[in-house]
């Protein structure tokens, strides 16, 4: 009997050390305080964003490495989401106001059930002509396979320091975005 509870005390030490050992290794891509391809040292928690380089629906070029030093806010819609379709009044209202963050949305033409670009681009300049929604085109979805977008819509939040700091699937709020870009640095 003594010694089954001698070994009791050792298999708990092991344990221990073995999820320490364990907690301590690797972080499967997340930084902190670590210097990120910017130069910029990481002050939030998470993986680097996937640097994108993508043209509006006007043929300007938006990177997000230009936004370096700001808080952006991504979203990831599609066309046929009647979610994202409810939300776009929403997000133009974002995108008008004054925001210490970029508003950016992006749609991926022929990707998940997505129109073609001419299509999309069509329907779109159609739905209002007053809209302040920065919308960039991921042909083939790209950086949607980057962002790991699984449904639609997909919010990211990504820190000043090019840190995606928060995924959120499905809608958010203008006061959800906001008070979560509050959170992030």
């Amino acid at each position: 009997m003594m010694k089954i509870r001698m070994k009791w005390p050792l298999m708990i030490a092991l344990l221990s050390m073995l999820l320490l050992i364990t907690a301590c290794g690797k972080n499967g891509g997340n930084v902190t305080n670590q210097t990120l391809n910017t130069g910029q040292t990481a002050m939030n928690q998470g993986k680097a964003a996937p640097m994108f380089d993508l043209k509006d629906l006007n043929g300007n070029e938006v990177a997000l490495a230009d936004l370096a030093g700001d808080k952006v806010y991504v979203k990831y819609w599609a066309s046929w989401c009647s979610i994202c379709l409810a939300g776009l009044d929403e997000l133009n209202t974002l995108s008008a106001q004054d925001n210490d963050f970029k508003v950016i949305s992006i749609v991926s033409p022929d990707f998940n059930g997505e129109q073609s670009t001419e299509d999309f681009t069509k329907w779109f300049k159609k739905q209002t002509s007053d809209q302040d929604i920065t919308v960039l085109i991921d042909e083939n979805g790209k950086w949607a396979k980057q962002f790991g977008v699984r449904g639609y819509p997909t919010s990211y939040y990504i820190g000043s320091d090019g840190v995606l700091a928060k995924t959120a699937p499905g809608h958010n709020s203008n006061e959800q975005i906001v008070s979560t870009i509050n959170e992030i640095n």
